[in-house]
């Protein structure tokens, strides 16, 4: 027996002209096994694409996350692994659709990873506290994802 679909009607429909978001992921939490941020990121990626605003959307990946920007050789070295980096698509689609996606610096001093162990396009900023810190005080809405 097939089930249908239940009706939904939206009560406060949201739409922006203009958004600057920062996610500030120091720890993945997942919805099945889609980490939770990632997927709040094309959420609102996929709703900016729909109002067809204008918009920054950083992500800074830090602290007990910072494994996420590894590409597949330093992810398996890293993690003790030969799977690769299951988020780098992810992470990768996420960048093509125009999210700005940056590695905190003192996370990356902590493990010893270098430039060349983060996927290209990825940034390293000095460190995620003082990234955050400057975009909200430049008026980006802060997102913490743990």
């Amino acid at each position: 027996m097939l089930t249908q679909e239940k009706a939904l009607h939206i009560d406060i429909p949201v739409k922006m002209d203009n958004v600057k978001i920062v996610f500030s992921v120091a720890s993945l939490s997942f919805e099945g096994d889609l980490p939770a941020a990632l997927f709040h990121m094309g959420l609102i990626v996929d709703d900016i694409a729909g109002w067809k605003a204008k918009s920054q959307v950083v992500a800074v990946f830090h602290t007990n996350a910072g494994h996420v920007t590894l590409h597949d050789e330093a992810y398996n070295k890293d993690r003790h692994i030969f799977t690769g980096n299951p988020y780098r698509k992810l992470v990768t689609d996420l960048m093509e659709k125009g999210v700005q996606v940056e590695l905190c610096g003192a996370t990356a001093k902590a493990h010893g990873w270098g430039n060349a162990d983060i996927i290209p396009g990825i940034k390293v900023n000095t460190d995620a506290m003082a990234r955050t810190t400057q975009l909200v005080q430049d008026g980006f809405i802060k997102v913490s994802e743990s």
